[in-house]
């Protein structure tokens, strides 16, 4: 049955669901009265769709509080028990795996190394498969209760009509890898759990604009700076987030070579490889037999000695050259999407922390247009190192909210994706 405008009656009711529930997952704990004014609902409205969404088992009761002289309001919550989503964060140094509840509260983990960045194709898909295993398996959980899983990659993501998900990591030596096909050919998860694969700056994007410190902005770019850069750019049009390749930006010409082939890209001179790469070329001493976290500890450490000792000269200035590149990079930024507020995440961005950032602000507002640079603010993210993979679980819960809190039903005229249950006895009992 249509209604006007072309909505059907179901269109209406899962829009109304879907308000409900956002507003109650943000706002919460929130009574059916303040319910009304929160989503533009009728009481009458509120009412159908809150017992709709309590026989469901989505929302609870949350206690109650007084009412201006009459009967209490009771408060509701949304159930946290009442769905699960997997993130998967297929980092620079190994590949972490996060059970979340449907409030992102995390339940189990498992974190898989890579060794020397070695991004084997075979091993990356292999490691998704044990991690999603694992965290399962620790939380006792069926797979068929999952809402989905979501996975943040390097590269951009292409979703095709034949083979899902494609990721061409150019910067990892992926060329147009069926990563979605690839594990749906074998893995414990049902069909009807959804797959939601996108570039790793993106989720980290989502995760900082949903709950950290992307809160309230309209406009925002939310940078990743780990072994290499990336951004993702978050404005009314793109209220989602696209990713943004600013780490293959030229910033000198015929200058150093990049990982993925090219000369002069940003992330050839301000990623945490180039970084650790340019101190090893001018003598420093850059911890044998490590990976790039623990090296670029060191290096901190030598620059930025906490025992008052005199700082490694070598270490302080390419660290010092590196946040005048990102700077120049983040002046690009500006100047093309003149946003209000950035934020610096990834894992190398959070261990420089609080010493780097201000370098890189000043040499960002250096460079930057006078008038878009006076209304940006530069901040460190606040979710930390698991932020990615709270983005990507991020992935199955905005489809959920989209769907009205409904789970998706397999299309029965459409080919059964191939997920079966050759992995199940991975899971401990």
């Amino acid at each position: 049955m249509a209604v006007r405008n072309g909505r059907t009656v179901r269109d209406l009711r899962r829009a109304n669901r879907t308000a409900v529930l956002q507003r109650l997952y943000f706002d919460g704990p929130l009574s059916r009265f303040e319910l009304g004014p929160a989503t533009g609902l009728s009481s009458g409205s509120v009412s159908n769709v809150v017992a709709d969404l309590v026989a469901d088992g989505l929302v609870e009761e949350a206690g109650s509080v007084d009412s201006d002289g009459g009967r209490p309001r009771t408060l509701l919550r949304v159930a946290p028990a009442s769905g699960h989503m997997i993130g998967v964060d297929v980092g620079e140094t190994r590949v972490r795996v996060e059970l979340f509840d449907l409030t992102l509260t995390e339940l189990a983990r498992a974190e898989l190394p890579l060794e020397q960045q070695r991004y084997e194709v075979e091993v990356i898909v292999d490691h998704i498969r044990s991690g999603i295993a694992e965290v399962l398996g620790a939380a006792r959980l069926a797979p068929e209760r999952l809402l989905g899983v979501g996975i943040g990659v390097p590269g951009i993501v292409e979703h095709t009509p034949d083979r899902g998900a494609v990721v061409h990591g150019q910067t990892i030596g992926w060329d147009a890898v069926p990563l979605e096909s690839l594990l749906r050919a074998e893995s414990l998860l049902p069909d009807s759990v959804p797959c939601f694969i996108d570039n790793g700056a993106r989720t980290l994007g989502q995760a900082e604009m949903w709950f950290g410190a992307g809160r309230g902005a309209g406009n925002a770019l939310v940078v990743l700076f780990g072994s290499g850069v990336g951004a993702c750019l978050v404005t009314p049009e793109v209220e989602q987030g696209r990713a943004v390749e600013w780490g293959h930006l030229t910033v000198r010409v015929r200058g150093r070579r990049c990982r993925c082939g090219a000369l002069g890209c940003l992330e050839a001179y301000a990623g945490a490889e180039s970084l650790l790469a340019r101190w090893r070329e001018e003598g420093g001493r850059v911890p044998g037999g490590t990976d790039e976290e623990t090296a670029l500890t060191a290096m901190l450490a030598a620059a930025y000695p906490a025992d008052g000792a005199a700082p490694d000269p070598v270490a302080l200035a390419v660290l010092e050259e590196t946040a005048e590149y990102l700077g120049a990079g983040l002046s690009d930024l500006i100047n093309l999407f003149q946003p209000e507020r950035i934020l610096m995440g990834g894992w190398a961005g959070l261990q420089l922390g609080s010493r780097f950032l201000p370098a890189v602000r000043r040499h960002a507002l250096s460079y930057a247009l006078r008038h878009p640079a006076g209304k940006v603010t530069i901040e460190l993210g606040s979710l930390g190192p698991d932020a990615v993979t709270v983005g990507a679980a991020i992935l199955p819960l905005a489809d959920f909210f989209a769907r009205g809190g409904r789970r998706p039903d397999p299309d029965p005229e459409s080919p059964p994706p191939a997920w079966h249950t050759a992995l199940r006895e991975r899971i401990p009992r």
